[in-house]
């Protein structure tokens, strides 16, 4: 019986005057557990205890440092920020050349290690793209390079690291397919422990010809992966088993979208009860419930992400719920806004609430800062990043008058460090 939710070169580096000195990166040795019970919201986070004497934040933006057909890639690598989470004010802080392509960047639980995909078709002399590892210094911000590791296809778009920091997944756009990367001890990626290849297509000749994995997730017990696939019209599921480091399909091995809609992002309610879904070429959103139990979804509604008098070329890309549980954004590129939802606790169901430009053009991510009282907004071609005030009250933004310019940008991460190291 295969226990599903079990656990047992360098870059160069360009940084800015910013004072302060880091203790020593390293990876916390806790126990790895099980799957969680049905009353937590997520799993607990790794890390030290910590006397709160202090915050520092800091937002690490990915972006695309080559030309594209669909990126006017213009950026030397990873930028680093300091955050002012009362205003947005940013102030770049470091850029880590030699990154490829670091489209998509995630953290792990106790913010000590950073992982950027580089999406490209082939790296280092061998076909398929890559994910890049780096020790985080929680007093700085401050990246440091580790290794990279193939993800086994071209174009990684999507990276995570699941409750325990034991494994990086991430989903390569122009192969279709998922990989899983151990973590070793000290940050840095083993190769690849599994790998699966989607095959299939629907009905957008253009976008769907075949298997386009655009991002994973990991549901709140650490059970289950959910990955949408674009080129299918499906959101696949998959079981975690963490003692192999595996995917094994779910017993509901997947459930469909509307034909031509194109699931690119998911976003978990915290309450683990229901996941929203993005779809990039229709734009809409779904909802849908979630059985954490079994790892199965049941579609609830479809909504559009768009003004009823909308005339246009539009995609989707980025959908966020609030910590609060209360709103749902989602991120439209040519009408160039954030769609704002309620949603109904009871049901999971989304009500329409309104829409904020995003003051650029092609917002592609965006991201909340915890409390979720800030919202940033990468603006891909107008090289901007903007931030928000969000009402928590009514989910509604206004933007604070910081923009910062960054080149390229496509995904922000916010890292709030509290107390002493």
């Amino acid at each position: 019986m295969v226990g599903a939710c079990r656990a047992t070169p360098a870059s160069r580096v360009k940084v800015n005057s910013y004072a302060g000195a880091g203790a020593p990166v390293g990876r916390v040795d806790t126990q790895q557990g099980l799957c969680y019970d049905e009353g937590e919201r997520s799993p607990p986070l790794k890390g030290d205890n910590m006397t709160t004497q202090h915050t520092r934040a800091f937002a690490y933006v990915g972006n695309y440092t080559r030309i594209e057909p669909y990126a006017r890639g213009r950026a030397d690598g990873i930028n680093v920020y300091s955050l002012d989470l009362s205003s947005g004010a940013m102030s770049l802080l470091q850029t880590v050349e030699g990154a490829i392509n670091p489209t998509f960047l995630t953290l792990d639980s106790t913010q000590r290690h950073l992982y950027a995909v580089n999406a490209v078709p082939e790296i280092d002399d061998h076909p398929g793209g890559a994910i890049s590892a780096y020790a985080v210094d929680r007093q700085t911000g401050l990246l440091t390079y580790l290794n990279r590791q193939s993800t086994g296809g071209p174009g990684p778009c999507f990276v995570t690291v699941d409750a325990t920091d034991s494994f990086v997944l991430a989903t390569n756009y122009q192969g279709g397919s998922v990989a899983v990367l151990p973590i070793r001890t000290d940050g840095s990626l083993d190769a690849m422990s599994d790998f699966v290849q989607h095959v299939g297509s629907s009905v957008n000749a253009r976008r769907q010809e075949k298997a386009h994995a655009h991002s994973v997730n990991i549901d709140q017990k650490n059970c289950h992966a959910l990955v949408c696939d674009l080129g299918m019209d499906k959101v696949m599921i998959y079981r975690l088993d963490l003692a192999a480091g595996r995917l094994i399909p779910n017993n509901q091995p997947w459930v469909r979208s509307r034909p031509g809609a194109g699931p690119r992002h998911l976003s978990f309610h915290p309450n683990g009860r229901y996941a929203y879904v993005i779809n990039e070429l229709d734009s809409t959103v779904s909802v849908y419930a979630y059985d954490a139990g079994h790892g199965a979804l049941t579609e609830l509604q479809t909504l559009s992400t768009l003004p009823q008098d909308f005339i246009g070329d539009n995609t989707t890309a980025e959908v966020r719920v609030a910590p609060s549980g209360r709103f749902v954004y989602g991120s439209n590129r040519g009408h160039d806004s954030i769609v704002i939802y309620a949603v109904d606790e009871q049901t999971g169901r989304l009500t329409y609430v309104g829409h904020e430009a995003s003051q650029g053009k092609i917002p592609r991510n965006f991201t909340l800062s915890p409390d979720g009282a800030l919202m940033l907004v990468a603006n891909q071609d107008s090289d901007t990043i903007v931030a928000f005030h969000v009402d928590r009250q009514t989910g509604k933004l206004t933007p604070t008058g910081q923009i910062t310019s960054s080149p390229s940008p496509v995904c922000v991460k916010v890292a709030v460090m509290e107390g002493t190291e």
